[in-house]
């Protein structure tokens, strides 16, 4: 089979278009615009169609033609008699019924059963994953040098080292927000020093693991998609599988074991950001000490919630990354494949950490909080 081909000769006259090889739906070259445009060029030239070349024409090929004819048979056209006939149905059809979708009063379900289905598939898959990922780490126990050291410590530098500006930025920033909205409120009711204890729960045990998730989600999640994707486009993953070399092994299992450490490094790295900020701000607002928040904030907060905040981080980058590699491994070889999974990728990313973080208030809602 031969992908369909257009070649021009000048005449004389108008000139001659002929075509070639397979005008199918699976041979019409991509992208389909450009050779729209190439066609409807040719038509406007007024120029003949010699189609004695096309070896297959469907349906498809047809629509394509007719429409870069102007929906007009062309003045000069050479064609078989069943090459006529299927452009003969290509004109019948009308351009308002083409455009037209039928309306049913039940196309939610149908959508709603495709998205549980794309769900189905998507939590399939992610359960190989990870059941691969725990096949590698047996395997690895009994083969220690073939540990993949050096992507793991390159992960962990991209995706925890450079991202510690950024994460201590937003995190002081969040601290100095909140800190300044609750002094307004709580100056009203003469209760400054609770800030200490508004400050050290919010952010050490929900703000500060939920603003890391989403700006490592964000970053390194992204990148990790972007990375495996193009992999995937240019065929490095099945150059990986034909010298023997496990992908899951080199590509993925450094990525999540990377993240899961240095998730919890980063939330504890962004809460004490958030503090700071919160203090700051508490003593430039309600002239509290610094000296009255450092020494009240361990007597307010339980040390559990630390643990919880440590807790949190670790499975959000346990999730971020087997998401971000699972839809990197999903990506085609095209680039709107790559750039659609890696939207996904993140929009996935965030949701999951968003729903497993209230699965967390649920379950821990009587640990770490004072008078309970």
């Amino acid at each position: 089979m031969a992908t369909a081909a257009v070649e021009f000769s000048e005449t004389p006259g108008t000139g001659i278009v002929r075509l070639s090889g397979d005008w199918t739906l699976s041979r019409l070259p991509v992208p389909l615009e450009t050779l729209q445009a190439q066609l409807r060029d040719f038509a406007a030239r007024g120029a003949a169609w010699e189609m004695s070349g096309v070896s297959r024409l469907d349906s498809a090929g047809a629509v394509v033609l007719w429409q870069a004819w102007g929906r007009h048979w062309p003045t000069t056209l050479v064609a078989s008699d069943e090459q006529q006939a299927i452009l003969a149905r290509a004109a019948a059809i009308s351009p308002a019924l083409a455009s037209q979708r039928p309306f049913s009063p039940l196309i939610w379900l149908a959508r709603l059963g495709w998205l549980m289905l794309a769900a189905g598939k998507n939590a399939r898959d992610m359960t190989a994953l990870i059941g691969q990922l725990a096949l590698d780490i047996v395997y690895l126990c009994a083969h220690p040098r073939e540990i993949p050291w050096r992507e793991f410590s390159a992960t962990l530098y991209k995706s925890g080292a450079l991202a510690l500006p950024v994460t201590a930025l937003v995190g002081f920033l969040i601290g100095v927000v909140l800190s300044y909205l609750s002094s307004l409120q709580l100056k009203t009711f003469g209760a400054d020093i609770f800030i200490v204890n508004l400050l050290g729960i919010s952010v050490i045990r929900e703000l500060g693991p939920v603003i890391v998730a989403v700006l490592v989600a964000g970053r390194s999640g992204s990148a990790m998609t972007a990375q495996i994707g193009v992999m995937r486009v240019t065929e490095e993953i099945d150059a990986l599988a034909t010298m023997g070399i496990s992908r899951t092994v080199r590509l993925v299992l450094p990525k999540v074991a990377a993240l899961a450490v240095a998730m919890p490094l980063l939330v504890v790295w962004c809460s004490a950001a958030g503090i700071l900020g919160g203090m700051v701000s508490a003593n430039l607002e309600m002239e509290l000490a610094y000296g009255y928040f450092i020494s009240t904030l361990p007597k307010v907060v339980p040390v559990a919630n630390v643990w919880i905040g440590i807790g949190k981080g670790f499975c959000f980058g346990l999730l971020i990354a087997l998401i971000a590699c699972h839809f990197g491994l999903k990506v085609r070889p095209n680039t709107e494949s790559l750039s659609s999974r890696t939207t996904s990728s993140v929009v996935a990313a965030i949701t999951v950490v968003i729903i497993v973080d209230a699965v967390f208030a649920v379950l821990t809602r009587r640990i770490g909080m004072p008078g309970l």
